[in-house]
């Protein structure tokens, strides 16, 4: 699990505690990937100390309720260069609400699909105008940076789909099925009179 990898990335700089992986994690990625909940960075911090690559301490703070430091252990180091050395993998097909749009309104009409990609497109343009301009207030920020740019190429790919989806709207979407097949020459044979 990526997060779980970063996690310890952050814990083989030195031991730190939830909050502080939190904030480093949001301020090295930006603002394109979204807050870190909380929630999740303990569930995580916990689940690592469980596969014993962290290990924690409870320090006593005087004003504050007492904090729990996490350190990375030598099998966490393992891990973390293990999963370094990896290439990164998509386990699953490829999954996006917009060819389950199109095969929607292809089952409507041709006009149905040319609609969709249109609304599809004004939305996909927004977003690359606002993420051009976050571009421009975080170049000087590498990380931030880099999570724009996959933003803006995952961006225009999909104006690249869309302008596909667009072009092959007359298309049918679905193969015919063998019992269609079979109709379909029985069909054409009485409608020539056979």
């Amino acid at each position: 699990m990526a997060i779980q990898h970063a996690v310890l990335s952050f814990l083989a700089d030195g031991p730190s505690y939830g909050y502080e992986i939190k904030t480093n994690f949001e301020k090295a990625v930006g603002p394109q990937w979204g807050g870190l909940n909380i929630g999740h960075v303990y569930q995580i911090l916990e689940r690592l100390s469980r596969d014993g690559l962290v290990t924690s301490r409870t320090v006593s703070q005087d004003v504050r309720p007492d904090r729990t430091v996490y350190k990375i252990t030598a099998a966490g180091r393992r891990e973390l260069d293990g999963w370094l050395a990896e290439p990164t993998t998509r386990t699953a097909g490829y999954r996006d609400d917009f060819i389950l749009k199109v095969l929607a309104a292809g089952r409507r009409s041709e006009e149905q699909v040319h609609e969709v990609c249109r609304t599809q497109r004004e939305a996909r343009m927004a977003e690359l105008q606002t993420l051009r301009a976050l571009r421009r207030q975080h170049k000087d920020e590498p990380l931030a940076a880099l999570t724009i740019e996959a933003a803006i190429l995952g961006v225009q790919a999909d104006l690249k789909l869309i302008e596909v989806a667009d072009a092959n709207a007359a298309r049918p979407l679905l193969a015919a099925s063998p019992a269609e097949r079979a109709t379909k020459p029985a069909e054409g044979r009485r409608a020539a009179g056979q």
